[in-house]
C-alpha cells in the first residue's frame, strides 16, 4: 500500500508539472515557419523593379535621333543638286556658324572647313532634337515625329530671315519653304519609324 500511494503521488505530481501534449501542439501552431518567413522582407522586393529600363529606352532614342538627322542632311544634299529652288540649309548653317563664332570672338573657318563645321553642327543638333521622338509611348511615336518635324521645318523656313541670316540662295516662295518643311517632317517620320522598330526589338 505505501508503494502504491507513493506511485500514485508521483503520477499526480508528474501530471501536474509536465505540460499536456495538446498545449505543446498549440504553441507550435502559434509560431509556424511560414509566418517567420513572411515576416522577413523578400530580397527581390528591395531591388529596383527594372534596372535596365532607362538604358533600354535611351539607346533607341539616340539611334532614332541619328536616323532623323541623317535623313534631313541626305535630302538637303541630294535634292539641292537636282531641283531648282531647293532648300540650301547648308548655306544658312554656314552663316549661322560664322555669326556664332564672331560673337564668341573667334575667327570662323572658310571653304571646306566651314562646310564640315556646318555639317557636324547640323547632324549633332538635329540628332539631339529628334531624340524627343522617344519622349513618350511607342504607340504615339508617329504623331510625335510628325509634330517635331513640322515645328522644326517651319522654324527653319521662317527664323533665318528674322535672325539676320538673309534669304536662301535661289529661294522661291512658297516652293523653298514647303520643301524645307518637308525635309524636317520626313526626318521626324524616319525617327519615329526607327524608334518603333528598335523598341519592338528590345
Amino acid at each position: 500500500m505505501p508503494l502504491c500511494a507513493h506511485s500514485s503521488e508521483g503520477v499526480i505530481m508528474a501530471n501536474t508539472v509536465a505540460p499536456s501534449v495538446p498545449d505543446v501542439e498549440d504553441e507550435i501552431q502559434r509560431v509556424r515557419p511560414e509566418d517567420q518567413v513572411a515576416a522577413v522582407p523578400r530580397r527581390d522586393s528591395l531591388a529596383p523593379a527594372h534596372p535596365d529600363a532607362s538604358a533600354g529606352r535611351l539607346v533607341p532614342m539616340v539611334l532614332s535621333g541619328i536616323a532623323g538627322a541623317v535623313t534631313v542632311t541626305l535630302l538637303n544634299e541630294t535634292v539641292r543638286r537636282l531641283v531648282p529652288h531647293a532648300p540650301r540649309m547648308e548655306v544658312m548653317g554656314e552663316r549661322g556658324v560664322r555669326k556664332a563664332l564672331r560673337l564668341a570672338g573667334r575667327r570662323p573657318p572658310n571653304g571646306r572647313a566651314l562646310y564640315r563645321w556646318t555639317m557636324a553642327g547640323d547632324l549633332v543638333s538635329n540628332a539631339l532634337y529628334y531624340t524627343l521622338v522617344g519622349a513618350g509611348s511607342r504607340g504615339s511615336a508617329w504623331p510625335r515625329g510628325a509634330i517635331l518635324g513640322l515645328a522644326a521645318g517651319v522654324g527653319a523656313a521662317v527664323l533665318p530671315q528674322r535672325l539676320g541670316f538673309g534669304h536662301q540662295p535661289g529661294a522661291r516662295t512658297p516652293v523653298t519653304e514647303i520643301l524645307t518643311t518637308g525635309w524636317y517632317v520626313a526626318g521626324g517620320l524616319v525617327a519615329a519609324a526607327a524608334y518603333r522598330r528598335l523598341r519592338s526589338d528590345s
